[in-house]
């Protein structure tokens, strides 16, 4: 689903003979049996999920449910976004089915909405005024933004480093609240189809609360659930970009480059490939959106290697420094607004 690169930039180009290997080498190849195995696990973990939420009844212990499934939502999640870039299926048609029932479905979150927006991300990471993954209200990732705010938008901004991982226990709430924003919208294809399925898990998972537990109980099973859940979504994606170079609006980076430069890996096994849902490999993943999960792991030698061979800079950290790189940035662009924005005066010209 992400754009191409410029033909410009793709004939002839160091990406272009990057792409080469990486397709001589099998790894854009579709890998069916390990998604009907994904699949199939994911759907065994939500349905185990719900029927010991059914079994434990009106008890406390459903927190540890909602632990549970806030996990599992993650994984839906994941599972929708690989359908989106076309890594399971060959045809359109196929990974938007499996987007909509993992992400409108299974998860409450409109799959149409979230790959109009990532799109944007991949074709233009990192930039600003461009990229909507750094385009928030809460966080300030460039000095100019962070210098130009006011008010409450300034006080946080300032403190964002320390309050990033508090305000990602509302990011799954947030996403819902999009989601549903985006089907009073015209320009939202399959408008009917989305609201119907989103509608149908709201009831489903409301229902299904308030009727097993108590008022009070219910209510404390959904902010861990929704907090849980967009708090392991965030600290996913965060790892990512944050804290990598920002590039300008009018970039003419190559696309090689652009795509290398702004992204980070996450070292790790195959736990580590499980829990982030292989987006650890964000360089990869960014070069070759289209890639099957299991097949960056293995891409990821080659890409190094052929980074290595170009002098392109290829950024690589364990879990905890690459979480360690993007607060650092945080809190030294969140300084910047104690500064004054320097607006410029133009001179009298003599009488």
């Amino acid at each position: 689903m992400v754009p191409a690169p410029p033909a410009s930039q793709a004939a002839g180009s160091e990406y272009a003979m990057l792409s080469k290997r990486v397709r001589e080498s099998g790894l854009l190849d579709r890998r069916l049996r390990y998604y009907a195995w994904l699949i199939g696990l994911n759907a065994l973990a939500l349905v185990g999920g719900w029927t010991a939420f059914a079994l434990l009844g009106n008890s406390w212990w459903q927190l540890g449910t909602a632990v549970f499934l806030a996990v599992v939502f993650g994984q839906f999640g994941f599972l929708g976004h690989d359908a989106g870039h076309k890594q399971v299926f060959r045809t359109h048609r196929a990974n938007y089915i499996l987007g909509v029932l993992s992400g409108n479905l299974a998860i409450g979150l409109s799959y149409g909405w979230w790959v109009s927006k990532h799109n944007r991300h991949h074709a233009h990471p990192n930039t600003e005024d461009v990229d909507p993954d750094i385009m928030l209200s809460v966080l300030a990732f460039s000095g100019r933004r962070a210098r130009a705010s006011r008010g409450l938008q300034r006080l946080i901004f300032r403190y964002q480093a320390y309050l990033l991982f508090p305000m990602l226990l509302l990011e799954g709430f947030s996403l819902h609240a999009s989601s549903i924003r985006a089907m009073t919208r015209r320009a939202c294809k399959n408008r009917a189809w989305e609201s119907v399925l989103l509608g149908v898990h709201a009831v489903a998972y409301l229902a299904a609360v308030f009727f097993v537990l108590s008022p009070g109980k219910a209510i404390a099973f959904i902010a861990v659930q929704e907090g849980l859940f967009g708090l392991y979504l965030g600290m996913a994606f965060a790892p990512n970009h944050k804290g990598m170079p920002v590039l300008p609006a009018n970039d003419k980076t190559d696309f090689l480059r652009r795509q290398v430069l702004t992204s980070r890996n996450v070292r790790g096994g195959w736990f580590t490939d499980l829990a982030l849902g292989s987006l650890n490999y964000q360089i990869e993943h960014h070069l070759f959106p289209s890639m099957p999960r299991p097949s960056l792991r293995r891409s990821q030698p080659l890409i190094a290697g052929f980074c290595a061979e170009r002098d392109v800079p290829y950024c690589e950290a364990t879990l905890a420094g690459s979480y360690a790189q993007a607060l650092r940035y945080l809190n030294e662009t969140g300084k910047l607004t104690r500064q004054t924005p320097v607006v410029a005066v133009p001179a009298l010209s003599p009488p």
